[in-house]
């Protein structure tokens, strides 16, 4: 057996022999399916494109180099489909955060308010991406927080950063506000600026200065304005969603009306749906069924949620943060796992590992005994939801980006964090350094946060 690490992918043009991929990561079902449903397989790369997957055994060709992977597993790049790269690495520098909604929510604004800069921005951001990269992600959508004036200088890093790292990672934003501000001129403009940069329209399903569950006026008014403007200008909606553990709540049901009411089904991603695990079964039972109708994407952060849901000082929590995943699906539910936020005052850890994000997932959601499809919730489903079709699964024809792993088979993989995994990308392997915290480090002048104000986007 080679020893993991002396499998150099120095040419683009290679056969790995004996590889396991997992069928939620190929489009043909003409292999057959073994343990762990993986298929037992050799992999042909030619000219930096997967050229053949054929039966273990099967390939051969004396001109290729050959690398024999002994049952060890194959993912395509990881898709992280939510995520805040604008808040990310901030913690050290927060004031006020305290691990709880209310506390994270006035952090987050004051630090916006004091230090978000174009500068300050990209600094954070790209560390974002290249934590992100190093760890095997391949595509990530994040959520711009974009009050005015904020708005204008966000949307310039992000399509900065979307050119530098095309053809690594497929970068794409969401507009982010309260719900209310759709109901200002500014709304207008920010719709403008989404579509001008080819972004996503999105909100959250609160006020600007209340929490998830509170009630305000005009809430359905407002949701019909949103969805007014993203249909003037052709945009899918993404927006956050009743995250709090409220069994009252009942943002998602009133989205799933409006999906409807607009003709929008199929366009329309729900992120956190925490409230939705804490109603009554039966009411629970028809929001979904809802859901399902209007082809809403949900959309779980199982890890942040679990960290931010249900803290109180000095009480121990009592649920998990995550909504009902196995319902969803059951019903027809697209359903991704996403890393959401990083070293910010939403979740003051996490280092933008979606791998590691998903064996967490894994136990959080009790989603093995069997694992089944699992995989798919952080490669081909949020592809789906990004309309990346190139992204989230292994095909004969497109390009050889994938990840090997130290593993061969689930229980292993799950096990252990895979710190050692192999990045291939373009049938090359490639090397890419975890960036250092003291990038971060701030200027000399740079002082700490004096006050905590109120007002914030998430």
């Amino acid at each position: 057996m080679t020893p993991f690490d002396d499998i150099d992918i120095a040419e683009n043009s290679f056969c790995l022999r004996d590889a396991q991929i997992h069928r939620a990561f190929l489009d043909s079902g003409d292999m057959p399916v073994e343990a762990d449903d993986a298929v037992r397989c050799d992999v042909i790369v030619r000219g930096g494109r997967i050229e053949a997957i054929l039966p273990s055994g099967d390939a051969v060709d004396p001109t290729l180099p050959i690398h024999d992977l002994a049952g060890r597993h194959i993912w395509p790049g990881l898709v992280d489909a939510h995520v805040h790269l604008d808040k990310c690495q901030a913690f050290p520098r927060l004031i006020g955060a305290d691990g709880t909604f209310a506390g994270a929510r006035d952090a987050t604004t004051a630090d916006r308010e004091a230090y978000w800069s174009y500068e300050d921005l990209y600094r954070r951001m790209s560390f974002g991406l290249r934590a992100a990269y190093a760890h095997g992600v391949t595509a990530t959508r994040t959520h711009l927080d974009s009050p005015e004036p904020q708005a204008e200088i966000s949307w310039r890093v992000f399509r900065r950063l979307r050119d530098e790292w095309r053809g690594r990672i497929d970068l794409q934003a969401v507009a982010f506000v309260p719900l209310d501000v759709y109901g200002t001129p500014f709304g207008a403009r920010l719709a403008q600026i989404a579509a001008d940069a080819g972004g996503v329209l999105g909100a959250v399903t609160r006020s600007t200065h209340g929490l998830h569950g509170m009630p305000f006026e005009g809430f359905e008014r407002l949701l019909d304005q949103l969805f007014g403007l993203a249909e003037a200008h052709d945009l899918d909606l993404d927006l956050h969603v009743d995250e709090s553990g409220d069994p009252n709540a009942r943002a998602l049901a009133a989205v799933a009306e409006a999906t409807i009411r607009h003709g929008y089904e199929g366009r329309v991603t729900c992120g956190h749906c925490c409230s939705l695990a804490v109603q009554p079964e039966e009411a629970a039972a028809r929001t979904i069924a809802r859901v399902a109708e209007a082809e809403i994407s949900v959309i779980t952060l199982p890890v942040v949620n679990m960290y931010l849901q249900d803290r109180t000082p000095g009480r121990s929590p009592r649920w998990r943060g995550v909504p009902p995943v196995a319902e969803l699906s059951a019903a027809g539910v697209s359903v991704a796992v996403a890393g959401d936020n990083c070293r910010d005052a939403f979740y003051a850890y996490g280092d933008h590992d979606l791998f590691d994000t998903f064996r967490q997932a894994v136990r959080i959601l009790q989603l093995d005994n069997p694992v089944g499809d699992a995989p798919a919730l952080v490669t081909s489903v949020p592809a789906g939801i990004m309309r990346l079709p190139d992204q989230g699964t292994l095909r004969v024809g497109g390009r050889a980006d994938f990840n090997l792993f130290n593993a061969r088979n689930l229980n292993e993989l799950l096990s252990r964090p895979q710190g050692d995994r192999i990045l291939v990308r373009g049938g090359l392997r490639v090397r890419p350094r975890l960036p250092e915290y003291s990038e971060l480090d701030p200027p000399r002048d740079h002082a700490p946060i004096q006050t905590i104000r109120t007002e914030t986007v998430e």
